[in-house]
């Protein structure tokens, strides 16, 4: 069918012709999608609002050969204003998007729609500090695409844990056999809070020391980059932040 209908986040805006932007979004069940908004940015547009960054809508796309046509949208999710309110939202909110826009169309699926929205969702609120809510959410994006680190035995070998040495591009921790000469070692207080981070238990999260914190960010950053091979430039504005502030 030439039109369709689906739920997605706006990821990214950009201006095209003197009325027009192009709108890219992550949609639940039609991954990526990249449209044409045709007159939203006059002040006449009936729906210019809902297309902006962070915002989550129901849009009824037509099919075009290179891009498709945004016909409607309504708001499913307006987190957009009381993200942008806050610095430290905002910055980690465009980390948040600004991974979800480097997934291949085959990641992205229900599931990673799913996982961002419900991010936005806890930035909007103030749920939680702004850096808990992105480290969650990227090891959690990681573990979706396939990518999960090993937080109990070895990434290399498999031998059974404790380890206390994380390797980035071995894929977590591993133990001294497998660890290359000067790797870095976790305490174990920053490793439970990297699996807190994980299974989304907030109660550990939120009391966690600002150096743990600190370090767990650090290796989360370096650990989803690593993978995605390249720079998550959106986040060199939340690097100085450790928890951030509600």
């Amino acid at each position: 069918m030439p039109t369709y209908r689906d739920e997605a986040v706006i990821l990214r805006t950009h201006k095209l012709g003197e009325a027009d932007r192009i709108v890219t979004m992550l949609s639940r069940q039609h991954g990526k999608i990249r449209a044409v908004a045709k007159g939203v940015r006059r002040t006449s547009s009936k729906f210019g609002s809902r297309l902006e960054p962070f915002m989550v809508a129901d849009v009824q796309l037509y099919r075009g050969r290179s891009l498709d046509i945004v016909q409607q949208a309504e708001s499913l999710g307006s987190y957009g204003a009381d993200i942008v309110a806050h610095y430290e939202r905002f910055t980690a909110a465009n980390a948040m998007v600004e991974t979800a826009d480097r997934l291949s169309d085959a990641e992205a699926t229900p599931d990673q729609y799913l996982l961002l929205v419900g991010g936005l969702r806890a930035l909007s609120r103030g749920e939680h500090a702004p850096r808990s809510i992105l480290d969650s959410y990227l090891l959690r994006v990681m573990a979706l695409s396939g990518w999960a680190p090993s937080f109990g035995e070895c990434a290399r070998c498999g031998t059974p844990g404790p380890h206390s040495t994380f390797v980035v591009q071995l894929g977590g921790l591993v133990c001294t056999s497998c660890a290359p000469a000067g790797s870095p070692r976790i305490g174990e207080k920053a490793l439970g809070l990297l699996r807190a981070l994980m299974a989304g238990e907030w109660d550990a999260v939120d009391a966690a020391s600002a150096a743990d914190t600190a370090a767990a960010s650090g290796l989360i950053s370096a650990y989803a980059q690593w993978h995605l091979e390249r720079g998550i430039r959106s986040l060199a504005h939340v690097s100085d932040i450790p928890g951030g502030a509600r």
